[in-house]
């Protein structure tokens, strides 16, 4: 590799310390590099159209995402029709989605610039919210789509269907929509399973279920899930918002129906460690006890 473009979240590097370092290390040894600073209150990555241009012809052969797993979930969602391959850098917390730490930071770089690596392909998914006037909204994730109250405290009813057939209606806080890249975030607070990230299936993870026996299900990636908000409770009108990887958000109402697929975008990751996802989430997990 020889083109890099970094992103960092000033709001985790501040006065960007390691971004420099970063920059620093790589043009001393030949490469090029282009920095993109997000702010602390960022909402888009700022990427010009000409800067997609020229990232679409190949000019860029990295993306490295400083921050946590929130930047790189962004970047992720933000640069999915460049085809960059990214890897993350960890100055957040756990990092279960940030392959570099930076007690080891130059030998990783190095490792990429010789070219000492593999390259993994996530899933990710694309929802669309229907409303009752037949508009839509919708957008695309790399870790889950969720659907949750919005307002009161009382518990939410949501009518699920797969692939066009009646599957269960669920009564809780909310529902959780995953990949298996999303399987270590709020799917894992939730009770729901964890799955290889390289995995290809979709998760249904009810959100504290109003029941004894409520499980999460496991889906096929071709599966197409759709969630009708129905009337509450003595026939209320539900008030509920959709959020794509947590930062997105759709309200939505009774009447309207969120779809959820397998996108026809992938995030591509790269790998420079030999450890096991198994190892990994051992460690992320002891650190996090």
């Amino acid at each position: 590799m020889k083109n890099f473009l970094v992103f960092t979240n000033e709001h985790k590097d501040p006065g960007l310390t390691v971004s420099n370092r970063i920059c620093d290390f790589l043009r001393q040894r030949g490469a090029n590099v282009t920095l993109k600073v997000l702010q602390s209150d960022w909402k888009k990555c700022n990427i010009s159209a000409t800067e997609e241009n020229e990232y679409n012809k190949g000019q860029t052969d990295c993306l490295l995402v400083l921050g946590g797993d929130g930047t790189v979930l962004k970047a992720a969602r933000d640069m999915m029709d460049v085809n960059i391959p990214l890897i993350g850098v960890n100055l957040g917390s756990l990092g279960y989605m940030t392959e570099i730490e930076t007690d080891t930071l130059e030998a990783s770089l190095t490792k990429l610039l010789k070219d000492e690596y593999e390259l993994e392909q996530r899933m990710m998914l694309e929802g669309c919210v229907t409303f009752r006037d037949g508009s839509t909204s919708g957008g695309h994730c790399l870790n889950d789509i969720v659907i949750s109250r919005n307002g009161s405290l009382q518990i939410m009813k949501f009518n699920i269907m797969v692939n066009g057939r009646f599957l269960n209606e669920y009564s809780g806080d909310g529902v959780i929509v995953t990949t298996p890249t999303g399987s270590t975030g709020y799917n894992l607070s939730a009770g729901g399973p964890i799955v290889e990230p390289a995995a290809k299936m979709i998760m249904l993870t009810p959100i504290c279920p109003h029941t004894l026996n409520q499980r999460s299900i496991i889906l096929s990636p071709e599966d197409v899930v759709e969630i009708d908000i129905p009337e509450g409770k003595e026939g209320q009108m539900q008030h509920m918002e959709v959020t794509f990887d947590g930062n997105q958000k759709i309200q939505v109402t009774t009447g309207d129906r969120i779809r959820v697929a397998q996108s026809d975008k992938v995030t591509e990751f790269v790998k420079i460690n030999q450890v096991s996802f198994l190892d990994v989430l051992h460690r992320k997990l002891s650190e996090k006890a």
